[in-house]
């Protein structure tokens, strides 16, 4: 009988919004003034909930796919993100876990080099956004655990409510800028607000 081999190899699964990019809904609130839109899951750790509030939302106003991938149009990346990103991938595999949704995230993944994404699917009826596809529920936790299933250690980094999941479930995980609330609720995650930081303590844990 084989002997149970301790995973040698390492994934870095990185949250998007709020760490690479910015928060599309926070735009698009700056953009319409609509100012229920600035509630993200920074605020909010009921993804349902919070999704269910900005479908509501884009009914009331009439606000649709174009109009929000209008904004996505003019975003970048954080400064310094792309060479965060490209540095960390040049040391270990990386992949982005992701409640952002595929319609959002492609202007973003080909400023960022075309990192693999995990994300969900939009439901739409021609411009109107009428619902939202889970690729499954708690789907960063249960991509950790997939991968941990393959025998790879997983380092994890996120910002939000959402995400904390993810950073329990690997073998490491670290907040990313995230709110004070987060961190107060999360004290033992160790909290970076520089990537140069964020980078040095993924490295020494390689």
């Amino acid at each position: 009988m084989a002997a149970e081999i301790e995973p040698t190899q390492t994934i870095v699964t990185l949250d998007l919004e709020g760490v690479l990019i910015p928060e599309v809904w926070v735009a698009v609130a700056d953009t319409t003034g609509i100012e229920g839109l600035l509630r993200t899951t920074r605020d909010e750790p009921d993804y349902d909930v919070l999704m269910r509030y900005r479908l509501g939302l884009l009914e009331q106003h009439g606000l649709g796919l174009a109009k929000i991938q209008e904004v996505i149009a003019t975003l970048e990346p954080m400064a310094g993100a792309r060479e965060f990103l490209d540095e960390l991938r040049s040391r270990t595999q990386v992949i982005i876990l992701s409640d952002t949704f595929e319609q959002f995230a492609h202007p973003f993944m080909r400023q960022l080099g075309w990192p693999t994404i995990m994300c969900h699917q939009l439901v739409t009826d021609g411009d109107r956004i009428v619902g939202y596809q889970l690729r499954q529920p708690d789907q960063k936790r249960k991509a950790v655990q997939a991968f941990q299933s393959l025998n790879f250690r997983i380092i994890a980094a996120g910002d939000s409510y959402n995400d904390t999941t993810m950073l329990g479930a690997a073998s490491t995980g670290y907040l990313f800028r995230s709110p004070d609330n987060v961190i107060a609720e999360f004290p033992h995650f160790r909290s970076f607000t520089a990537y140069d930081d964020l980078l040095d303590a993924i490295s020494a844990d390689l």
